[in-house]
């Protein structure tokens, strides 16, 4: 078996998709123009996130959220360059770009609803 995606209820899933198509070079897979307003996003590797609305469970509160309890994590070539992007694009700085004993560089954001988003410079790659 693969993971197929990761799904988020959130309030404005077809303004988000738009989002991280324009700025985290995602692209749209599918989206339903009725309830719950689903939006499958995926990175050029295929990884896929559902964007959703959906009533019968409330939006968490994503803004109040620690970012090591809920994140999604884009890998970059250039931590600086990307946080700069980011926060010009309306993203919220969470922290200072920091590196790890393993030589890898992480910063968290947030983007326009709140969602935490972290990047992610490695020394080497996981994969």
């Amino acid at each position: 078996m693969n993971l197929e995606h990761i799904a988020i209820n959130v309030a404005e899933p077809a303004a988000m998709s738009a989002w991280y198509v324009e700025n985290m070079g995602m692209r749209i897979v599918l989206a339903a123009p009725s309830a719950p307003f689903m939006h499958f996003i995926s990175d050029e590797k295929g990884s896929m996130v559902e964007l959703y609305s959906n009533p019968v469970a409330p939006v968490p509160d994503y803004a109040s959220m620690s970012p090591f309890q809920f994140h999604l994590s884009f890998s970059t070539s250039d931590i600086a360059a990307d946080h700069a992007r980011l926060l010009a694009a309306g993203a919220d700085s969470v922290d200072e770009i920091s590196e790890t004993p393993m030589g890898d560089k992480l910063v968290f954001v947030r983007d326009p609803w709140g969602v935490p988003v972290q990047l992610v410079q490695r020394n080497k790659a996981l994969i």
